[in-house]
């Protein structure tokens, strides 16, 4: 069904940064409430603790949490502010289909579900049980991340199922199960405070994840030596002891060049490489030619900063090294994050109180989310989906034959070609996104455009729901209960707050009320989370991502139990690794080496700047959510365009005017931020913002060949300066006085 573009008036009515949000008081703190519920907040993947306040059913404020050991207490303004959402005009609070010429309209549930259930059968029928897809969320509980997989393969017999996970974290994923076997930050964030050199890679921790930018300052308190990598003086990069501007793209050079200065210095632990790795042999013989001056022409940056780098990580005694989506978000990202956790390994920092790495997951459930089955090549525990092993137990939980499970389907970007190319015909989607974060925006509208079936279940009408035939309201996460796990690996309890408002439902009871109709009732006949819980232990048992051990009582008492835990009585897992004992059948740690090769797309004579993506502190993500919070709205009401004064000049820009950025396959445009806290050949914008506001109207479709993530880092873009935009949303903008 073709569906019509969407009106710049419905969007400014629906979806407006100015319009229809709460206000920036919120919540009415005079009020006494009923009672007080320990739970989390649900924006990144930090998952603080915090106590919310209750009164007749609705949230009227909270109070910390300074008993749950995370972040004890501290909040960052998105989880101050996150329950101001709960009674946003914008919520939806019935099933809504699509009316042809009319937009859409209330249903009942039944005729909802029916008519879901109905599409799926006729395209499968049509077409083949692989041509109708399901895309899942990486802020799920681990609940309805198992379930979702469950009902892919079992209720719809699908192979295509895959999550927006898949644009966050899959690259450290796949970089840690090649070397270290396991997919996991290896230490709890307590470890942070006890390293002595702390390098910080591709995260602006001060804006995407504010609470571990404490571990951070306990660190130099002890002593610590902080070295920040990134293109843009970022506010943790602020107060470094060595700051390095790497170029978008160059990581490698950074991390190949300082492994250089180390072998030739002695700053290698090579008994620990003899004992407990392999492939030692191959790394340095790569290594060899990336001497800093050769390491420095990839990098963009001096000799002497990956010399430094290298003196103050070399020698040190405990080390920590965190990354996110900086070195993540590319072509190369596997490779990227593979080359900075061999100068982890190659130091024998590892596995032992203060020595450690991570990765920072980006979304809510980011590592629970990738360990229950909703990826396309994974089945609960983590296991791989082309392993008869891992089928055959999982087949067993299920109660299906294992040859009725489908094998490996197509990841998320490839999903939206299977569109494309008329593979794929139908869709149902879940708390996503994909028209503000897929990259080549215009590419993904195309996409819904051709759908003959498209679904959403989601609470608010997101800019994808908007092509959606058929909406239906489904849960915040303090409307249902469930688990999560948190960056550190630490799997903890989300308790219910609140009753969905009016007639929308639980996420879960959708789809096992989806799942009946198509007639698997008896392999979804759960009446709690809890249920779906017990299910997933014995799913994920003798995984790699083993909850079995755990019960929700435990989770409760213990605030969070990590994971592996294999037993009832077993403790759990903060750190891996320990005594040595990597996530190889061998027990050792795998090197990769890793050469450094060109973007998809780098700068050239027509579009000479690189631009580059990423998050602000009062947006999470798509945006969906935060752009209806009045206070974050104003702490960032729009996009802005960051950009060297040294480039501005040449431009004739200044602060405040409006730019156009623009790439091969679309543009922009937003006004201009003047700093000179970013590199001279560099632009920054946000990509929390939808339509002309989009970042990745401009990014490259391309992807990670191991990981399929896509490029979100860097793309060639030319920067303009233009005259005052005349749509609504500008306008209103204008009106506002436009920057902060």
């Amino acid at each position: 069904m073709a569906r019509p573009p969407v009106s710049i008036p419905e969007i400014v009515r629906q979806f407006g940064p100015t319009l229809n949000r709460i206000p920036a008081n919120g919540w009415k703190a005079d009020q006494e409430p009923d009672r007080i519920v320990k739970t989390h907040c649900c924006f990144c993947g930090q998952q603080c603790g915090i106590q919310l306040k209750v009164k007749d059913n609705k949230v009227i404020g909270f109070e910390p949490w300074e008993d749950f050991p995370f972040n004890q207490g501290r909040l960052c303004p998105k989880g101050v502010k996150r329950y101001m959402q709960d009674e946003h005009p914008d919520r939806l609070k019935n099933p809504l289909l699509r009316k042809e010429g009319a937009g859409f309209a209330p249903v009942s549930w039944d005729a909802a579900l029916d008519k879901t259930a109905g599409e799926i059968r006729r395209i499968q029928q049509s077409y083949g049980n692989d041509a109708f897809a399901l895309l899942g969320g990486a802020s799920l509980t681990n609940e309805k991340a198992y379930l979702m997989g469950k009902f892919a393969r079992v209720a719809v017999r699908t192979a295509n199922i895959d999550y927006n996970g898949r644009l966050c974290m899959v690259s450290a994923a796949a970089a840690s199960k090649k070397i270290l076997g396991i997919d996991r930050s290896a230490n709890p964030w307590s470890d942070i405070p006890k390293a002595k050199a702390i390098l910080v890679a591709g995260s602006n921790v001060a804006e995407c994840s504010p609470i571990t930018t404490h571990y951070l300052w306990q660190a130099r308190e002890n002593g610590a030596k902080l070295i920040v990598l990134d293109p843009r003086m970022t506010p943790i990069a602020r107060n470094a002891d060595l700051f390095i501007p790497v170029r978008s793209g160059g990581d490698i050079g950074v991390f190949n060049g300082m492994l250089h200065v180390m072998i030739e210095r002695g700053w290698i632990n090579r008994e620990f490489i003899a004992r407990h790795t392999t492939g030692w042999e191959q790394v340095e013989e790569v290594i060899r030619k990336y001497t800093p001056e050769y390491a420095a022409k990839i990098a963009g940056v001096p000799a002497s900063m990956i010399v430094r780098a290298a003196e103050i990580w070399g020698p040190a005694e405990t080390s920590f090294l965190l990354h996110a989506r900086g070195i993540e978000h590319h072509s190369k990202g596997v490779e990227n994050c593979m080359a900075a956790i061999n100068l982890v390994a190659a130091t024998g920092r590892i596995g032992r109180e203060g020595c450690g790495y991570a990765m920072i997951t980006g979304q809510g459930n980011g590592q629970g989310g990738r360990e229950q089955g909703q990826k396309c090549d994974q089945l609960p525990g983590a296991r791989d989906i082309e392993n008869p092993e891992h089928r055959a137990h999982i087949a067993k939980v299920w109660g299906v034959p294992e040859e009725s499970i489908p094998h490996k389907g197509l990841s998320m970007v490839k999903l939206f070609e299977a569109i494309h190319d008329g593979q794929i015909k139908g869709l149902l989607s879940i708390c996503s996104n994909p028209m503000v974060s897929l990259p080549n925006n215009a590419y993904v509208r195309e996409a819904l455009e051709k759908l003959e079936f498209f679904g959403v279940i989601d609470f608010f009408m997101s800019e994808t729901a908007h092509y959606a035939d058929l909406v239906l309201a489904g849960s915040l996460m303090e409307e249902d209960e469930g688990t999560t796990t948190n960056v550190e690996g630490r799997c903890i309890r989300h308790r219910k707050v609140v009753e969905p408002p009016a007639n929308a439902r639980v996420d879960w009871k959708i789809i096992c009320d989806l799942a009946a109709r198509l007639d698997h009732a008896e392999k979804f006949s759960y009446n709690s989370p809890r249920e779906i819980f017990e299910e997933l232990r014995r799913a994920s048992q003798g995984g790699v991502a083993d909850y079995y051990g755990m019960t929700w009582e435990r989770i409760e008492q213990e605030n969070g139990v990590f994971w592996p835990c294999p037993e009832p009585g077993h403790p759990g897992t903060p750190r891996l690794y320990e005594g040595n004992k990597f996530g190889h059948p061998d027990g050792k740690a795998h090197f990769q080496p890793v050469e450094w090769r060109p973007a998809a797309e780098e700068p050239d004579s027509e579009y000479p700047i690189v631009l580059t993506t990423g998050r602000v502190v009062s947006q999470y993500l798509s945006g969906a959510q935060t752009r209806r919070i009045g206070a974050l709205v104003d702490q960032y009401p729009q996009p802005l365009c960051e950009i060297h004064p040294l480039l501005a000049g040449k431009m004739g820009i200044a602060e405040g005017d409006f730019v156009k950025v623009e790439s091969r396959r679309g543009s922009v445009t937003v006004r201009a931020n003047v700093v000179k806290t970013i590199r001279p050949d560099t632009v920054f914008v946000p990509y929390h913002w939808p339509l002309d506001r989009a970042a990745n109207n401009c990014t490259v479709r391309v992807i990670d060949p191991v990981s399929n993530i896509p490029e979100y880092k860097i793309c060639a873009v030319r920067v303009s300066k233009v005259p005052p935009p005349q749509d609504e949303i500008a306008q209103l903008e204008v009106q506002q006085g436009g920057v902060r």
